[in-house]
């Protein structure tokens, strides 16, 4: 298939992540479909709970490709996001060895080999026979100079291995990286990847991934269910519910057996542990103002 045909299948591709259960704006289906064609990280940036990370467990999911996830924090060295010895393995290894009387380079050859080798996320994703979905989730925890080792593993996909050579990708992942927006991220690493921003999905959308994910809910309760989340949203809150809350909130009210978010204002306040994840904001939502909301929801 040319290139020009591929990039005209966007709708294709945004089409197959809704039946995964991923509703996708136009703007990320077609930044997707780009990183795709042109073999191009994404780089997903938005607060957290917009569904950056199921972007890429709906990519897996769509494709049947393997999903290998680094999980990106502060101090993240490049040992542990890419390859470490198993030095425990090795040591009784060696211990083995003394006692059958085997010194000298053999030994030394056979403990720095396949069988000792430890393989991290990144290492794990260019020895893939099959490209495999790579999430390097939440870039912006990690510091610049990991982001920096990060460029060069990306540019060219190999890894070098004192000990046994340089390793390159059998098949090149498809690579999405997320970022909260904590620090700035490097124009270099910017410059590299393809980009989209996603916020909150607007009603439309989240009655949308309400369905998709809920489709036994009563269209009235599910309208209701996403215009409290979405009034909640606009109060002063430490820390707003994203759409994985709205889907747990949406099973706790189906599981309440309620019909209406009105009808019982203490099962409503119950349901709100799966949508306010601080004591302050339990504090900042009491009863009053859930059942306000709820009654703006109707």
């Amino acid at each position: 298939m040319k290139r020009a045909e591929a990039m005209r299948n966007w709708r294709e591709l945004r089409d197959g992540m809704a039946g995964q259960g991923y509703v996708a704006s136009d703007d990320l289906a077609m930044a997707l479909h780009l990183a795709l064609v042109l073999e191009r990280p994404l780089l997903l940036e938005g607060a957290a709970g917009v569904g950056k990370t199921e972007v890429a467990h709906s990519l897996a999911a769509l494709r049947g490709a393997r999903l290998i996830r680094l999980q990106c924090y502060e101090g993240l060295d490049a040992g542990q996001a890419i390859y470490e010895w198993n030095y425990q393995r090795q040591l009784l290894a060696i211990r083995a060895a003394a006692e059958a009387g085997e010194t000298g380079p053999d030994v030394e050859a056979r403990i720095f080999s396949e069988p000792f080798l430890l393989r991290r996320p990144l290492l794990e994703a260019i020895s893939q026979d099959r490209p495999p979905v790579l999430l390097i989730d939440e870039i912006d925890r990690a510091d610049e100079e990991f982001e920096a080792y990060l460029l060069e593993v990306l540019s060219d996909f190999t890894v070098s291995i004192p000990e046994l050579g340089t390793v390159t990708a059998r098949a090149r992942p498809h690579v999405i990286l997320t970022s909260n927006g904590t620090r700035d991220l490097s124009d270099a690493l910017r410059r590299r990847c393809i980009y989209a921003h996603l916020d909150y999905p607007d009603r439309e959308t989240e009655l949308a991934i309400l369905a998709a994910r809920h489709p036994g809910l009563e269209p009235g309760l599910a309208a209701q269910i996403v215009g409290f989340v979405q009034a909640l949203r606009r109060e002063e809150l430490e820390k707003a519910p994203g759409v994985a809350e709205t889907l747990d909130f949406a099973a706790a009210i189906a599981g309440l057996g309620l019909a209406d978010l009105g009808e019982d204002p203490v099962a409503l306040r119950a349901a709100l542990v799966t949508l306010l994840k601080t004591q302050a904001d339990r504090a900042a939502i009491p009863l009053e103002v859930a059942q306000r909301l709820a009654g703006r929801a109707a």
